[in-house]
């Protein structure tokens, strides 16, 4: 399981980091999270430099992808050799976007007719691709997620591994995280704000017998 977050220049700490720590809560070998950058390493928006583990040409194998937000992002959206390089498939990869990245989203054609999720800075931005832009921290349809606001990226996080790993697995990570004494506010929180985006359990129907008959 490869989580590829997409970490360009000037990009947000929450958003990338934060998401990466949360994730990363999953201790499996097969389970690789790394932050996705087009150049060797990148600076924050507040002057945090880090190296990039994968770089964009890897995009197309990762089984999730988040695109994290940045104060260049509306750059990056209208670079047709960046936007090129963004292949992504949402009917084989969980597709997450952090506050301007549902920009890149929308400019990558996969918001048609998608409601999305971004910050309040952003909005007007994502409104004028063209996208409804919901009042809420989270929204999912299928297999495309936005979030809005910094402290929203948890949301993605645990939204990821409770599609993959499943919902106990997303509300162990998410309680490690949480502050001590809300711990349990937190996570009950977070999980009403994916869960109804979450795919259906499956319930088998009960036996039933006719008069007469056995069902075993």
């Amino acid at each position: 399981m490869h989580i590829a977050i997409l970490t360009f220049q000037g990009f947000n700490e929450l958003d990338s980091l934060v998401a990466l720590a949360v994730l990363n809560r999953i201790r499996k070998s097969d389970w690789h999270v790394t932050l996705c950058s087009p150049e060797r390493s990148v600076t924050s928006m507040n002057g945090v430099t880090v190296q990039g583990q994968s770089t964009l040409d890897q995009i197309p194998g990762a089984d999730a992808v988040i695109v994290g937000s940045g104060v260049k992002t509306r750059e990056i959206a209208n670079d047709p050799a960046i936007i090129s390089t963004l292949r992504l498939d949402p009917t084989r990869q969980l597709i997450a976007a952090q506050c301007s990245g549902a920009l890149i989203l929308a400019r990558l054609g996969l918001l048609a007719n998608v409601p999305a999720c971004t910050d309040l800075t952003s909005k007007p931005w994502v409104q004028d691709a063209g996208v409804e832009v919901l009042d809420q921290p989270f929204y999912a349809s299928g297999n495309i997620a936005t979030a809005g606001g910094c402290l929203a990226s948890p949301y993605l996080a645990a939204w990821i591994i409770a599609r993959t790993e499943g919902e106990d697995a997303a509300r162990n990570a998410l309680h490690y995280v949480a502050p001590v004494g809300e711990k349990d506010e937190y996570v009950a929180r977070a999980i009403n704000n994916i869960a109804p985006y979450l795919p259906k359990k499956n319930t088998a129907p009960e036996p039933t017998c006719e008069k007469g008959l056995s069902s075993w």
